[in-house]
């Protein structure tokens, strides 16, 4: 039996004369996200410098939407400082005892990021439920100028990230941060101008209230999809349905099985598959096909494929309850054997 690899991978030892082993990796591409390192630590400074402005001004008029949103505001240059240790991680060269890096860590970086945000939430939550039986006077002049500077810091921070919040979960849960931060500044100057104006003082636990909700709502999918994956679920743009297909359909596979697709981190995803090939080989030119296939329809960078001529596996499980065969193969005989 022998082996073949696109890549430079380790060989290693014939398991027995049954079965053709081929493995795939894509590597044709760039390990991680574009870097960010300019707008987080552009983002950080910012949000240091507005947190100790707001609080100040918060505490000088006793608003508790000002210092909710301070409190707020802290809580992000947490999770800015999450992400961006993820996303630093996520980019150390494998090694012997991490044989695919760190890249795990930027989506346990998403999950810490959306997990503070959810906890900000409730107790700006509960201490506006709290304030709102015993509504305090408000500043609606001043409350209104420092929670204006904020919309533009957060939104300009925001925008920083706009660009890798669609492919990295991880930068998507900072933008998240800075979009929840504006969205919080431009409640408390609707509510600063409303209580100027009509003297509603109940306004400002109550807008603290209804931001918390909008936030939470928002953030919800970040909390979920960053937790599927810590449990190595299948990314949410890939359908494994129409990946069985696609190794279905490759010339001469018969049947997949033990398929397992799952992200290596926030921007990467690996799958390994049995292909049943009873009539020959995944050659070179086959396993480039495969390869290009399952980057191309479903962005899979880091492929792994063994091909054999029968299953000799019980699987891990298959999803679709059994081996998924595209047609039945014929049965193999020992030499001068009996069917």
């Amino acid at each position: 039996m022998s082996e073949k690899h696109e890549t430079g991978t380790c060989q290693r030892p014939a398991l027995g004369p049954a079965s053709h082993h081929a493995h795939a990796h894509n590597h044709g591409h760039d390990h991680g996200p574009a870097s960010f390192d300019r707008a987080f630590g552009i983002a950080i400074a910012l949000n240091l410098g507005f947190v100790a402005v707001e609080a100040g001004f918060g505490w000088k008029v006793n608003s508790l939407a000002l210092l909710a949103d301070a409190g707020h505001n802290l809580s992000d240059v947490a999770g800015l400082v999450l992400a961006w240790g993820g996303a630093l991680a996520g980019r150390l060269r494998p090694d012997a005892r991490h044989t695919y890096g760190w890249q795990r860590a930027s989506i346990l970086a998403a999950f810490a990021n959306a997990l503070l945000l959810l906890v900000a939430m409730g107790a700006l939550a509960w201490e506006a439920a709290h304030r709102l039986a015993s509504p305090q006077p408000m500043q609606g002049v001043t409350i209104m100028a420092v929670a204006g500077v904020g919309i533009v810091i957060n939104t300009a921070t925001a925008l920083l990230f706009l660009r890798g919040g669609h492919d990295d979960l991880n930068i998507r849960g900072a933008f998240l941060h800075m979009a929840a931060d504006a969205l919080v500044s431009a409640g408390v100057v609707v509510a600063g101008g409303l209580a100027l104006w009509l003297g509603w003082n109940w306004l400002d636990p109550v807008m603290s209230l209804v931001i918390a909700v909008v936030i939470v709502v928002g953030t919800w999918g970040l909390f979920r999809q960053s937790l599927h994956l810590l449990f190595d679920g299948v990314p949410d743009q890939v359908d494994l349905h129409a990946v069985r297909a696609t190794l279905l359909a490759l010339p001469g596979v018969t049947g997949v099985h033990d398929l397992h697709v799952w992200a290596m981190g926030t921007s990467q995803i690996a799958l390994t598959a049995h292909l049943v090939m009873p009539a020959g080989v995944a050659d070179d030119d086959f396993l480039k096909e495969a390869n290009g296939q399952l980057h191309e329809r479903f962005a899979i960078s880091h492929v792994t494929l063994q091909a054999i001529r029968a299953p000799f596996t019980a699987g891990c499980g298959d999803f679709s309850g059994g081996h998924a065969q595209a047609a039945p193969a014929s049965p193999r005989h020992p030499p001068g054997g009996t069917p």
